[in-house]
């Protein structure tokens, strides 16, 4: 089996292409390194079935070469982090409509199956917790950069199923929720790292507003082979599937765990989302999925605790010294 990943040089990317060397199929990676990293695929190169390609997905040619090769996509290449999304709306936009069409016309024109990683930021506002796949969902004003993502993200979701119900594509919607583990940057506003980077560093342990806010962190070796079991459910096809963890815990009880586990002596503060970002930033209320049809389907059960995805996180950036960096978070992304 060969298997695309476009942002497979992302943190999940990375990871996934990982996993699927491990079970001897072959691996194809688009990445145009804008928010990826090459150290993420460095360690596969040379492997057996390994190939990467250095390029925009939206470069036709260059997604015709890798696409028609493959045996199945996973599309993996999005705007990634609350930071870039506030900067840069129109990369956001551009990044994960584009992207998505360009690749869901040429699995129609090759028919290839293709798995389109989404994220919980579709449920916008709701406040009805869990969160399920078939869920109304709330967005802000169209005036304010912050939902830029969750409507580009929708509209990925709409054309996916669109293209599946007109043109034939099978493919399904994974709806990821935080995922979380080792080589994830804090670079792009990812909460964990944040956290575990500042308690070695001494802290403080910076909470943004007042912390009562709840998430739900799966590890990224649980999520990975979900991802691999949900592409070979053919029942999954044309459907929209939660992917996470659905233990909650709230953004100040994160901070107290990271800070028992990495460095008791560091201090927890907080500051305002406007003092990060500027005024009028909304921050999403509580997240946490319904798992249900996740475990209908391939029967998901996630191995790894949240003490396990911080120690984790703690060793991979003791390793590769990656502390004291200097980076915002609002939301825990994905």
């Amino acid at each position: 089996m060969i298997n695309l990943i476009t942002g497979g040089a992302g943190f999940i990317g990375g990871h996934l292409a990982d996993y699927l060397l491990g079970q001897g199929q072959e691996v194809i990676v688009l990445d145009d390194l804008s928010t990826g990293s090459f150290d993420n695929i460095a360690p596969l190169v040379g492997r057996k079935g390994f190939t990467y390609y250095v390029g925009r997905v939206e470069d036709e040619a260059l997604l015709e070469r890798a696409l028609s090769a493959c045996d199945r996509v996973y599309h993996l290449a999005a705007a990634v982090g609350v930071r870039l999304i506030i900067d840069d709306p129109v990369r956001t936009i551009e990044t994960n409509i584009n992207a998505a069409q360009a690749v869901f016309g040429q699995a129609v024109k090759f028919g290839k199956p293709v798995l389109v990683a989404s994220s919980s930021e579709v449920y916008g506002k709701s406040e009805d917790l869990p969160f399920s796949e078939t869920d109304d969902v709330v967005y802000g004003p169209t005036s304010r950069a912050r939902w830029s993502y969750a409507y580009s993200k929708a509209i990925d979701e709409f054309l996916l199923i669109s293209y599946a119900r007109t043109k034939g594509l099978q493919g399904v919607v994974a709806r990821l929720f935080n995922t979380v583990g080792p080589r994830q940057t804090a670079l792009y506003g990812m909460v964990i790292p944040r956290f575990v980077e500042q308690a070695m560093s001494g802290g403080p342990i910076t909470v943004y507003g007042s912390g009562e806010k709840e998430r739900c962190f799966a590890h990224v070796l649980d999520v990975a082979p979900a991802l691999v079991r949900l592409m070979d459910c053919r029942r999954a096809y044309g459907q929209v599937v939660n992917v996470g963890n659905d233990d909650i815990i709230s953004i100040e009880a994160l901070a107290e765990r990271v800070r028992s586990l990495v460095n008791p002596d560091a201090e927890i503060t907080h500051i305002s989302y406007e003092e990060a970002y500027g005024a009028g930033f909304e921050d999403l209320g509580s997240r946490q999925p319904d798992l249900s049809r996740l475990r209908e389907l391939i029967g998901y059960a996630p191995a790894h605790s949240l003490d396990d995805i911080i120690r984790d996180v703690e060793s991979h950036t003791r390793t590769s010294g990656t502390t004291g960096h200097t980076v915002h978070d609002g939301a825990p992304g994905n």
